[in-house]
């Protein structure tokens, strides 16, 4: 019995170093850009996020619906974490070139304008 639990505990140990999982990231990276305006005004409500990788508006089409996490750090820390979040919601395309605008729960603060954010894969539409 001694014997073939430290057979055990060794396959385990050779196993896992033998297999190597990366880590696997389940959002698309992306930057906020400033918010939608026009040519005297602008609206701080929406704004305006270009996705890693997508480049025209069709792509744009497969991340509407999808939630968006802005995550910046604070100064004090809230339970138990000096990190915060903000999360919102891919709209609607903007433009031709893969621009999507999103709606978050409290408008992002200008110092988010050139940040990164988090575009989720869920809620799936598919």
């Amino acid at each position: 019995f001694f014997c073939s639990r430290w057979c055990i505990y060794i396959l385990f140990y050779i196993l896992g170093t033998m297999v190597k999982t990366e880590a696997v990231r389940l959002y698309a990276k992306g930057v906020m850009m400033g918010y939608r305006r026009s040519k005297v005004k602008q609206y701080t409500h929406t704004s305006l996020l270009q996705i890693e990788g997508v480049t025209s508006k069709q792509d744009s089409e497969f991340y509407l619906g999808k939630k968006v996490a802005y995550v910046y750090k604070a100064k004090t820390k809230k339970r138990g974490s000096m990190f915060r979040c903000m999360w919102g919601k891919v709209t609607q395309p903007h433009g031709q070139s893969g621009v999507v605008r999103a709606k978050f729960l409290k408008n992002l603060p200008p110092k988010a304008i050139g940040a990164r954010v988090r575009v989720m894969m869920y809620p799936s539409r598919i």
